[in-house]
C-alpha cells in the first residue's frame, strides 16, 4: 500500500457508518481482532450485493481505517486507543463526538494542511477537483495515493463538525475554534515557503530544543527534503521570517566557520513545540508500542542515560527509541518495531523504515547494547533482507563493529545491491552532543558504500 499522510478512510465515512456504534462494538469485542470484524460487517455489509469474500473485506476495510485514525489499535487487537476511549465517553454527544473528532484530525492528522491547501487553491482560483487536490497537497509536501478515498473521508468527517458547509465550502471561523488557533497564526503557517518549512522540518525531526548550529540544520533540512538553500541569504529568507513568526528563537554564535562568518545558534519555541512538534511526537505515538511512549519525549541526552541503566530492559527500549530518532530525523517513514511473523520467517526485526524520496527504499535497523557486534548478527540481518525486501540495513550500537563483521559487511556491499550502515557508540555521543551530526555519520557510511560499489569505467 502506498504511504499516505492523511489517514487511509475506506468504508469510514459518516455516509456509510455510525462513529458511535462503531465505538460501542470496539467496547464489547476489542480484544477479539476477528469478533470485532465480524460484528462490523453484520451491522453494515451482510446485505451488500457482492460476494461474502468481498463484504468481509468491507468490513476490514472500517477496521483498517478505525486504526488509521488512532482509534483502535493493531495487531490483532481492536481495543479501543486512549483517542477512542475518550471519543466513546461522548457516544451519546453527537455534536461533541464529532467535534472531537475533528479537532483530532485537524491537529495530529494533518486535516489543518488539508483545510489550508484548499483555502490556498480557492483563493488563487485554481480548479477545485480531486485530482487538483491531490497534486496540490503534494506540492505541500503531503503524499495521497492516486484513486483512494482518504481526503473524501476527512472532508466528510471535518463536515460533520461544522469545518465544511456544503463541498469544500470552508467555515473559517468554525475552523479557527477547533484549532485553537488565531487568523495570524494561520496566515504565518500558511505563508511558509518551502525552504522555511523543510527548515522548520528538520528542527522538529531532532526533536526541537536547541541551540543548535543554523548552518547544521540546513544541511540536515537540504539532506532530507528536496529543496536547496542559498547560503547567503539563509538568514535573511529562512531564519528571520521563522523568528518573526514565532517558531525560532536566534542568537549569535561565539565560534567563527567558514570565512570568518559566525553563524546563528538556532532554538525551537513553545509555538513550535504546540503547533509542529508534538502533534509530530502524538501521531507516532499511536503507533508504535506502548513500551516505547514514554520514551518518545525524551531528548537523546536524557534517552543515552537510560542506556546505562542497570534494568537491561529499559536499555533494550532506549536503545530502540534512540534508533528510530536518528531514523527520523533524516525523514524515514516509520513502519513498525520488532516486526516479526511469516514476513521475517519467524525473526524479529528491531525497527523497519520506508523512504519515498525519488525512489522508494526500505531500511531495518538492528540494535544492539553490547560491547562488540559480531559477524553473525549482521549475517541474520543481511538474510532478513530478501524477506523484508530491504534496500539497507542499519546496525546500530552502544559498543563497536567487530573487525570480522565489518569485514563481512564490505564483502556483502561488494556483491549485493544492498548498503549496511554501521553507527557505533562514538557516532552515538557525536549525535547526542549535536542531533544534526546524524547527516555527517549516514554521508560517511553512504560514501564508503559508494567507494565499494564503484564502477570500473
Amino acid at each position: 500500500m502506498a504511504r499516505s499522510d492523511l489517514p487511509f478512510g475506506s468504508e469510514f465515512s459518516p455516509q456509510q457508518v455510525s462513529l458511535a456504534a462503531l465505538l460501542d462494538l470496539a467496547d464489547e469485542y476489542g480484544s477479539d481482532w476477528s469478533g470485532f470484524e465480524a460484528a462490523v460487517h453484520d451491522r453494515y455489509f451482510s446485505g451488500h450485493a457482492t460476494t461474502e469474500k468481498n463484504r468481509r473485506k468491507l468490513a476490514n476495510n472500517t477496521k483498517l481505517s478505525l486504526h488509521a485514525y488512532g482509534i483502535i489499535r493493531a495487531n490483532d487487537d481492536a481495543t479501543l486507543t486512549d483517542l477512542g476511549r475518550a471519543l466513546h465517553n461522548l457516544r451519546d454527544q453527537e455534536s461533541a463526538l464529532h467535534e472531537a473528532l475533528a479537532r483530532h484530525i485537524l491537529k495530529d492528522l494533518y486535516g489543518a494542511s488539508f483545510v489550508q491547501c484548499i483555502l490556498d487553491m480557492q483563493a488563487a482560483g485554481e480548479d477545485l477537483t480531486l485530482i487538483t487536490l491531490r497534486k496540490s497537497l503534494g506540492e505541500r509536501g503531503l503524499s495521497v495515493p492516486r484513486g483512494t478515498k482518504h481526503m473524501s473521508t476527512v472532508r466528510l468527517w471535518l463536515e460533520q463538525a461544522g469545518v465544511f458547509t456544503s463541498g469544500y465550502q470552508v467555515d473559517r471561523e468554525r475552523f479557527r475554534a477547533l484549532l485553537g488557533i488565531t487568523d495570524q497564526d494561520l496566515n504565518a503557517l500558511a505563508m511558509l515557503t518551502p525552504e522555511q518549512r523543510a527548515y522548520l522540518n528538520a528542527l522538529a525531526n531532532v526533536g526541537g530544543g536547541g541551540p543548535h548550529r543554523s548552518n547544521d540544520l540546513e544541511k540536515l533540512a537540504a539532506a532530507t527534503y528536496p529543496v536547496e538553500f542559498n547560503e547567503k541569504g539563509l538568514a535573511r529568507q529562512v531564519l528571520y521570517p521563522l523568528r518573526n513568526a514565532g517558531y525560532i528563537a536566534l542568537e549569535r554564535g561565539t565560534d567563527k566557520v567558514g570565512r570568518g562568518a559566525k553563524p546563528f545558534f538556532v532554538s525551537a519555541t513553545e509555538q513550535l513545540d504546540t503547533e509542529v512538534i508534538s502533534p509530530l511526537l502524538d501521531q507516532l505515538s499511536r503507533d508504535v508500542r506502548a513500551d516505547l511512549r514514554p520514551l518518545l519525549r525524551k531528548p537523546l541526552k536524557e534517552i543515552r542515560a537510560e542506556l546505562r541503566s542497570p534494568d537491561p530492559q529499559l536499555r533494550g527500549l532506549a536503545l530502540e527509541v534512540l534508533a528510530l530518532k536518528l531514523m527520523r530525523s533524516v525523514g524515514l517513514h516509520y513502519v513498525g518495531t520488532r516486526v516479526r511473523g511469516k514476513d521475517t520467517g519467524g525473526a524479529e526485526v528491531d525497527l523497519v523504515f520506508d523512504s519515498d524520496r525519488l525512489v522508494f527504499s526500505r531500511w531495518q535497523i538492528q540494535c544492539k547494547n553490547t560491547k562488540r557486534v559480531k559477524l553473525d548478527d549482521i549475517a541474520k540481518e543481511v538474510g532478513l533482507t530478501h524477506t523484508l525486501k530491504s534496500n539497507a540495513v542499519a546496525i546500530v550500537t552502544t559498543g563497536e563493529i567487530g573487525v570480522r563483521a565489518r569485514e563481512y559487511a564490505t564483502q556483502v556491499m561488494q556483491t549485493l545491491n544492498l548498503c549496511i550502515i554501521c553507527i557505533e557508540g562514538p557516532d552515538l555521543k557525536l549525535i547526542e552532543e549535536r542531533p544534526t551530526a546524524i547527516v555527517d555519520v549516514l554521508a560517511r557510511e553512504a560514501q564508503h558504500a559508494m567507494d565499494l560499489k564503484k564502477l570500473d569505467m
